[in-house]
């Protein structure tokens, strides 16, 4: 079901409750590198260290509950593109909207269970991938395409030359002037 590199896939599981923490890192960390955190507040500290590919966020949480950390992760340059999935116990479509209109990419309730949320993850990890993929040929596209109008640059200046220096030339070979 995992390719050989989710393995090197860090999901960062963000829970107040202990059970959920063990629950969720017994079922993800045959599959994947998982980190977690009792809070918002410790989840923020372990991003100062390490950039997860993806964040599992629990909405209510003591302090800084799950709507509150989005907003914040979403202000920071440093970790506004990290994709969050919320993991709730919360059913309610007002609440998956919010939550998916905060910049969540997914909304599981809790209890989850195992086999759908390793396919989600690996669905949701599979477009990451791809996105990233893509971006980087569209970087080395736009390296290729710099460096090939750099060289049409130089062979136009060349031949610019070349014509100022045959004009030159033709105007010392020119008869009578």
């Amino acid at each position: 079901m995992s390719n050989n590199n989710s393995k090197q896939e860090l999901i960062l599981l963000v829970d107040d409750n202990p059970s959920n923490l063990k629950t969720g890192k017994n079922v993800l960390s045959d599959t994947y590198i998982v980190g977690t955190a009792p809070s918002a507040e410790k989840m923020f500290s372990l991003l100062e260290h390490n950039i997860p590919t993806l964040i599992l966020l629990d909405i209510d949480m003591p302090r800084i509950n799950g709507y509150e950390a989005i907003k914040i992760l979403k202000q920071n340059t440093q970790t506004k593109e990290i994709p969050v999935i919320f993991l709730s116990g919360r059913t309610d479509t007002d609440d998956e909207l919010q939550g998916l209109s905060l910049g969540a990419i997914d909304y599981i309730t809790k209890p989850f269970q195992p086999p759908l949320l390793l396919k989600r993850l690996e669905v949701h990890l599979l477009a990451i991938n791809q996105k990233k993929a893509l971006e980087q040929q569209a970087v080395e596209q736009k390296n290729l395409i710099d460096s090939l109008q750099k060289i049409v640059d130089e062979k136009t200046q060349n031949i610019v030359d070349i014509k100022s220096g045959l004009q030159k030339i033709m105007r010392c070979l020119a008869p009578g002037e």
